[in-house]
């Protein structure tokens, strides 16, 4: 490992710029969800994208990955996956009389966890282990991830058929989810006018996508954002936030501290990638939504009620007074 200097938050935009064109040219529209992926790289948190069949989530995915000059690993879960699928195992070797560890997937820098809720909860608990202490344990010894490692998870909705929710414990692990809507009609007339007479699904090398960013550059920028000043007072707001969801009627559960802790990782992220030294509370304000709506469960009669999470999250927000 290299000594590199953290990147200037100026250093850092103009990364973040990059990365972003080169995804620009294979992915119309999904602005936000570009910039809050870009956010969870740097504040190295995990990412959960949702929505219906079609609307890119893959290739979403493997564009990011595609400018990032890091070991991309790929899971297609299936309900038939194991967690030895995931993880690798220890092989018995006759030649040798020994046990050798064949590495699976998991082990590189971005992994793309496709459809995570096609396979039954203990295949998805495979990656509990891995999301929060970047290592894995097989037969007792652990072994170490990247220190870069990142999860970029894709699903259906949850009232799709064939679907495994994913537990409550392996939602809290990641940074953000984020809903991939349909496109809009402008975008829609843009992607068929691109790719409509391409034969075969659009691949990221065809489209130019190329690796801007190597592992040093990214180390250089997440010890960056390590420098991003989040005074006391913003620190106050959102510990204020996320307890003002464990005191909601129509929750039946709250966020985590563990939500704290991210939220105000991901606004000094954020911050960094706007230009800026310091957090200010409308950083918080942006990342509520993406970071708590997976972490909080209606109560019964919110419902019946009919009320939705993100509006309860925006509810909240409104009334949770920010430091001047």
């Amino acid at each position: 490992m290299t000594d590199t200097p953290p990147l200037s938050v100026a250093d850092i935009g103009t990364l973040a710029r990059a990365i972003r064109a080169e995804i620009a040219k294979a992915v119309v529209g999904q602005s936000d969800a570009v910039d809050n992926l870009l956010v969870a790289l740097m504040a190295q948190g995990h990412v959960l994208l949702e929505g219906p069949p079609g609307t890119a989530k893959t290739f979403l995915a493997q564009c990011f990955a595609a400018s990032l000059g890091l070991d991309f690993g790929r899971i297609q879960f299936t309900p038939d996956l194991m967690p030895g699928d995931i993880l690798g195992s220890n092989l018995f070797n006759f030649q040798t009389s020994q046990f050798t560890l064949t590495r699976g997937p998991i082990f590189c820098d971005l992994l793309l966890a496709d459809e995570i809720n096609r396979t039954p909860p203990k295949t998805q608990a495979a990656l509990l282990e891995a999301m929060q202490e970047r290592r894995v344990t097989l037969d007792g010894t652990a072994h170490g991830l990247p220190e870069h490692f990142m999860v970029v998870a894709t699903q259906n909705p949850i009232e799709s058929q064939g679907v495994y929710p994913l537990p409550e414990a392996q939602l809290d692990r990641f940074l953000f989810k984020l809903l991939v809507p349909y496109p809009s009609l402008d975008e829609e007339l843009n992607i068929v006018a691109r790719f409509g007479e391409r034969s075969g699904p659009p691949r990221a090398a065809d489209l130019g996508v190329r690796a801007v960013v190597t592992a040093d550059l990214l180390r250089a920028a997440t010890a960056g954002v390590k420098a991003i000043r989040i005074a006391p007072s913003v620190v106050d707001y959102v510990v204020r936030l996320i307890r003002a969801t464990r005191d909601s009627a129509d929750l039946a559960s709250g966020a985590s501290p563990r939500a704290a802790v991210l939220l105000a990782s991901a606004a000094r992220a954020r911050a960094a990638l706007d230009g800026r030294d310091y957090v200010v509370p409308d950083d918080v304000k942006a990342l509520a939504t993406p970071v708590l709506r997976h972490r909080l469960l209606l109560s019964p009669v919110a419902e019946i009620e009919g009320k939705q999470v993100e509006a309860l999250v925006a509810e909240l927000v409104e009334r949770t007074e920010a430091p001047r």
